[in-house]
Parts: structure tokens; C-alpha cells; sequence
């Protein structure tokens, strides 16, 4: 077990630093710019370490970048309609920065892109480092001011991600990791031939725009069923999806630690298994990804990874039908983990 924590740079005149976990088989390094997750080192059936997380060389790479590889997002994931919400009988307004219609990833300045505090580190036997950040009110458009804690973990065989947070107004709130895996590491291909099993048996269909239209629908019949275990690329290939994927999957209402999905590389093995108890998680094959320089000098392309985000449901503050609700009172508490665990074989 070790814990290692180095100046990577300044960004907006405030230090970012490289923290580097070390536990067992895994080691993972993060930077309180946007509390990314920069790299996760994970053995494959022979015990060859790989990295298998994508991302950029340097901190230049993640403030200038454009995909929230690895990033902390907020206040809310994912998108809002219209770029609005309604709360209390009030209007709140919301950058229009996806397609100059909606509302992406808490906006043209969200949490993925401001330097959190290092609020705490330890060198346990679980190595962890804590994140912190404050979103003043009216951040964004948003109401209140937040506090968010986020607690990266990392165990001898998972990483686990856990939110907590509170604000002193009533407000919506949608915390995810932005991580891209390949788990047959980053410099070997696409992410179409990995295998992967959701555990949900619904969906939340979307419009052109990738707005839910409020319906939450069988995966049974469809292309987006991944209840048994199924090759990612097989429905793209087919023509019955060629758009790829960039959907969420319904796991439940009630707030319970559950298997969301697992994902398996056939070439180095590598298998990773997602547990969370938040209600629903958005599968994303960065169909959108191109045109930045990654790691080793590269540049990134389409599917090159894939994205498993724990969230609540996609504009779920202004469809109500979409359960739990993302609404908090003031003061009420949001706590939330999510856990990727690896294993080869």
C-alpha cells in the first residue's frame, strides 16, 4: 500500500497535483483538476499491468481538453432539455452548451473543469484521497451553494468513487466519474469487441438530440439489450444500431448496492464489474471522440473506450416520472458510491 503526491502544475493560479494509490494488483493516480482519474493500472490473465484508462500525458492535456476524460461532473451529469428546470415555481435558466439547444454536463464551466481542493489523503491499508469542491450559488444558473466531498478508494481489487454532498437551497443535483476504460489497454484498439452485460432490463428512450422523451422502455427485442452478455460491436455491425451507443439504463428506484454491469476484454482477459446504488447508468462508447492528442503523443479516436456512469436519469428534473427524484431539499444530504472492480481470467 502507498500514496505519493507530486505539483503537476497551476491552473487559474492555484496548484494541481498528481496523487499516485497504490493497493495489491491496481494503481490509480488522480489530479484535483477536475478530480480526474488519470490512470488505472490493472493486471490481465498473464499479471501484465496495463493501463487501462484513457486520458492526456500532462495536466496542458486535461485543461484544455474537450472529452472530461476521467473528470468529476456536476452539478448535474448528463443532459437537461431546453437547457431549463423548473424548481419551487421558479425558472432556472441553464447554459445552452450541447447542440446550442441543451444543457451538458453542468455547463460551459462545470465541475469539470475547476480545481478542487485535496481535502484529505491517507496511507492505509485502503489508500484513498478526498476531493472537495464549493459551487456558489447560482453557479452555472444553479440554486444554492454545494459542498461536495467525492472519496476515491482504492482496494486490492476495485476503485470505489463515493459522493457526498449538501446544499443550503433546494436544487437538483447529478454527480458522475467521466472515466473511458479499455480494458485490453489503451494503445490496442477499439472497444467493439469487449463483451458486456447490463443489468437492466429498461431503458430511457432518447430524441435525435439524445434528449429522453420520457418513455422508459423494454430493452427486450431491442438493441440496447445487454441483459446476457453481448459483444458491443454485434447490433453496430449489423446495422441495427449504427450510431452506437450513448444510452441510459434503468437499475432501479430503491438506493441499494447492486451489480450494474460487467465488461470483459477477450484478448487480455480483464474483467470489470460495476456495483452502484444509484438508479441508473449511462453506457457510452465515445462515438464523439476524435481529435485530441492522448496519451503517448496520440491521437484519440471513435470507441476507443467506453464509459459506465452511475447518474440519475438523463433531464430527470424536468420529467418526473423518471424515479428517484434528483431534487434535494435544502440541507438534505446526496450520498452515493460507485465501485469498478477488476479481475482477469
Amino acid at each position: 500500500m502507498s500514496i505519493e503526491k507530486t505539483l503537476w502544475g497551476t491552473h487559474d493560479g492555484k496548484d494541481c497535483y498528481l496523487i499516485t494509490l497504490e493497493n495489491g494488483a491496481l494503481k490509480a493516480a488522480f489530479t484535483n483538476y477536475a478530480g480526474s482519474l488519470v490512470s488505472l493500472y490493472a493486471p490481465d490473465k498473464n499479471g501484465n499491468k496495463g493501463d487501462v484508462v484513457l486520458g492526456y500525458d500532462d495536466l496542458a492535456g486535461y485543461t484544455s481538453g474537450t472529452s472530461s476524460q476521467g473528470a468529476l461532473v456536476g452539478r448535474y451529469a448528463n443532459r437537461i432539455g431546453n437547457a431549463c428546470f423548473t424548481l419551487g415555481g421558479k425558472e432556472y435558466k441553464l447554459a445552452a452548451n450541447d447542440n446550442g439547444v441543451n444543457h451538458l454536463h453542468g455547463g460551459v464551466s462545470g465541475f469539470n473543469h475547476k480545481v478542487w481542493d485535496v481535502k484529505e489523503t491517507g496511507d492505509t491499508p485502503d489508500p484513498y484521497v478526498v476531493f472537495s469542491y464549493m459551487s456558489a450559488d447560482g453557479e452555472e444558473g444553479y440554486p444554492g451553494t454545494l459542498t461536495l466531498d467525492v472519496k476515491y478508494t482504492l482496494t486490492e481489487k476495485a476503485l470505489e468513487i463515493s459522493y457526498n454532498a449538501a446544499c443550503d437551497k433546494d436544487t437538483v443535483m447529478n454527480f458522475t466519474n467521466h472515466a473511458y476504460f479499455n480494458l485490453e489497454g489503451i494503445d490496442n484498439g477499439n472497444v467493439l469487441n469487449h463483451v458486456v452485460q447490463i443489468l437492466a432490463e429498461k431503458y430511457t428512450p432518447v430524441d435525435k438530440l439524445l434528449i429522453p422523451t420520457g418513455e422508459i422502455a423494454e430493452v427486450k427485442g431491442t438493441p440496447f439489450d445487454f441483459t446476457s452478455p453481448k459483444r458491443i460491436g454485434e447490433d453496430i455491425d449489423s446495422g441495427k444500431l449504427p450510431g452506437g451507443y450513448d444510452h441510459n439504463y434503468v437499475l432501479g428506484e430503491n438506493a441499494e448496492m447492486r451489480k450494474a454491469a460487467v465488461v470483459k476484454a477477450p484478448v487480455s482477459g480483464r474483467v470489470m464489474t460495476v456495483y452502484t446504488d444509484k438508479p441508473a447508468i449511462q453506457f457510452y462508447i465515445s462515438g464523439g471522440l476524435g481529435g485530441e492528442t492522448g496519451k503517448g503523443g496520440k491521437e484519440m479516436y471513435k470507441n476507443q473506450g467506453l464509459c459506465l456512469e452511475s447518474q440519475f436519469c438523463p433531464d430527470a428534473p424536468n420529467k418526473p416520472q423518471f424515479k428517484p427524484s434528483c431534487i434535494y431539499a435544502a440541507g438534505e444530504r446526496y450520498s452515493f458510491t460507485t465501485i469498478y472492480e477488476f479481475s482477469a481470467e
